[in-house]
């Protein structure tokens, strides 16, 4: 293999781990409690993708305005962020459809049929998964002390209070969509923080993310999506300059934050619906959780089981995949 043709196999195998992780990004932001920045930070892309965003700037817009597209390419890592968010797109629309039908399924119980029986099933696999993150995120702090315990306890309370928090009722003005966009969206780039679980206590998340999604609304996700974009040049600022700065104490409270996001989509506990009326359509919306227990050990919670071991071995499966990466480039 000639010069040439090795440095287009590197290439492309660059953009294809790309795609992937923005697809495991999108994935999982369609399941509520689950955090596309938690995806990014364990597949090693976090870093990048926030220095991407941060490039977004005053000098960007002076390069636009001069019409010098290839320096502005180079500027804004257009390469990278572009097959990211493809990924990410695709890993929304196409695992969003697949999550509904699960989601949607029904389970026989002792002659009694279940809805959303096997709604936990998703809930265990993510749970597994964001467990394992923890060590991955945790190892990367250098120096832990009592200002990085307090921190990671503050991050972790912080999680445990969201999920105490009553959602609200949907919205579909204009202006709160924009918003939805900004909070959930920057949540996206908060490992721990999941921008689904933010719409639920928005009370926006069936409109957004699965309603507008299947019938692909144009006028909801573009409103969303300008709300997004708007969200991402602010808080990548942010997160630069905290991770720059502060960089033990941002990690420690990003793990405990992570930790205590657990609550969230632990597998054994009550999701709370309720019935809405819009239009002549009557549908159902998550508006809490309730009622958190342990496993009783039989099938089914032995199946539950099964899945959380499955994602929290995915994560040192991504590990190992990113370190083949590395060592072939």
């Amino acid at each position: 293999m000639d010069l040439g043709h090795y440095q287009l196999y590197k290439d492309m195998k660059r953009y294809l781990s790309i795609f992937l992780k923005g697809f495991g990004m999108g994935a999982a932001n369609v399941v509520p409690g689950v955090s596309g920045g938690t995806i990014a930070l364990i597949t090693g892309i976090y870093n990048e993708l926030i220095s991407t965003l941060k490039s977004f700037n005053l000098k960007s817009f002076k390069l636009l305005i001069r019409l010098e597209f290839k320096k502005l390419f180079i500027q804004l890592n257009l390469v990278f962020l572009i097959t990211l968010f493809t990924g990410a797109v695709v890993g929304i629309f196409s695992l969003g459809k697949l999550f509904k039908w699960i989601i949607d399924l029904e389970r026989n119980v002792n002659g009694k049929s279940i809805e959303h029986g096997y709604e936990p099933v998703l809930f265990a696999l993510f749970f597994g998964l964001i467990l394992s993150s923890v060590y991955f995120v945790g190892v990367k702090i250098k120096n832990w002390n009592l200002g990085s315990i307090f921190s990671s306890l503050i991050g972790c309370a912080l999680a445990i209070l969201l999920v105490l928090i009553k959602p609200g009722s949907e919205n579909d003005q204009s202006l709160f969509l924009f918003f939805c966009g900004i909070i959930a969206m920057s949540s996206m780039l908060l490992p721990g923080l999941s921008g689904s679980f933010v719409l639920i206590l928005l009370g926006n998340y069936y409109l957004i993310m699965i309603e507008s999604v299947q019938n692909f609304d144009i006028y909801v996700l573009s409103l969303v999506g300008l709300g997004a974009i708007v969200g991402f040049l602010i808080l990548s600022n942010l997160i630069s300059y905290l991770l720059n700065n502060y960089e033990s104490l941002t990690l420690s409270s990003l793990t405990g934050f992570i930790f205590g996001s657990l609550a969230t989509i632990w597998p054994w506990k009550t999701i709370v619906r309720e019935e809405v009326i819009k239009g002549n359509e009557i549908k159902e919306v998550i508006i809490g959780y309730e009622n958190w227990t342990y496993p009783a050990f039989n099938s089914f919670d032995m199946l539950l089981i099964l899945f959380i071991l499955i994602g929290f071995f995915m994560v040192f499966g991504f590990e190992k995949f990113g370190s083949y990466l590395k060592s072939e480039n």
